[in-house]
């Protein structure tokens, strides 16, 4: 047996049960995890509440997490790379990394790099992917100016990063409180609310050339005010806006595999890549480290560990 993170019904934080549950076993191409961290994503509470039951519907009881890190303690027959106590990162399409145990298949795992923590490996994958996409997607090259919204947050705080290894100047859209993060990373802060066209145009200094929205709640709209041309807009929130105006929206499927995880576990390994940890809870304090989440203004990720 081993405990796992289970809702029995769609609601809000007070459904998630941490429950004795059996421990599953790896088959074909699978190997078997033990979870050392496992990352919380805002889309699980979407699905969690039911607000995206047509596009992802769960069946109950629904496990819940992709994001992961462990050992490797079982594997299956036909296993590629992979042995019992190797360490390692990757993820899950079953919603179950928020466990003890985790049956993974081996093509959605790399190895750990030496130096990498567990926290930030448990925390790659969905924020990491979305944040490789949505700069993949409005393509920046040196000379561009790039606006990111959410600038400090899970995917964010990565997208910047990887948008001024590409060379171009970004101006990222956070609360005052990060500003001295992200200058310390080359991006331009601005701060958000009322009259923000205003100041980002005045930071910019000249033509926007591509936005990457984290957030929702508009962004779309500025940055087609702010004239970007809706083929270097991507969101990650606003599917709706971005279908009206032909903005993007690339976001974890569009790099969703282990090559893209891996890399970007290496830049982290070497200090090239700053992976933001918010807080770590406990398994047994699922519904706090949700509660944590839902407030919003969270500065990088929040980490569950068995």
């Amino acid at each position: 047996m081993m405990k796992a993170v289970r809702f029995h019904e769609y609601g809000g934080v007070d459904v998630l049960r941490v429950e004795e549950v059996e421990r599953p076993s790896p088959g074909a191409g699978q190997v078997l995890v033990e979870v050392r961290a496992a990352g919380i994503q805002p889309g699980e509470v979407m699905i969690r509440e039911g607000a995206r039951h047509d596009r992802w519907p769960a069946a109950f009881p629904s496990g819940q997490g992709s994001d992961l890190a462990g050992v490797v303690v079982e594997t299956g027959p036909h296993v590629r790379g992979f042995a019992v106590g190797d360490e390692v990162l990757g993820f899950t399409h079953r919603r179950a990394s928020h466990a003890e145990y985790v049956v993974v298949d081996d093509v959605n795992l790399v190895a750990r790099p030496a130096g990498l923590s567990w926290e930030v490996a448990g925390s790659l994958y969905v924020a990491g992917t979305t944040a490789y996409a949505s700069v993949f997607a409005v393509d920046p090259v040196p000379g561009d100016t790039v606006v990111v919204s959410g600038a400090a947050g899970g995917v964010g705080s990565l997208a910047v990063q990887l948008a001024r290894r590409r060379g171009a100047t970004v101006v990222g859209l956070a609360s005052p409180r990060n500003h001295d993060w992200l200058k310390e990373r080359g991006v331009v802060p601005v701060v958000y609310g009322q009259g923000v066209a205003e100041r980002v145009r005045e930071a910019a200094g000249g033509p926007v050339d591509a936005f990457i929205d984290t957030y929702g709640e508009g962004y779309v709209r500025l940055a087609v005010e702010l004239g970007v041309q809706p083929s270097r807009i991507n969101t990650i929130r606003d599917w709706r806006t971005a279908a009206e105006v032909g903005a993007r929206t690339y976001g974890e499927g569009s790099a969703a595999c282990a090559v893209v995880v891996g890399e970007l576990a290496r830049l982290a390994a070497r200090g090239e890549l700053t992976v933001p940890v918010a807080r770590v809870h406990p398994l047994a304090e699922v519904q706090d480290a949700y509660r944590d989440l839902e407030q919003g203004h969270t500065h990088g990720k929040i980490v569950l560990r068995p």
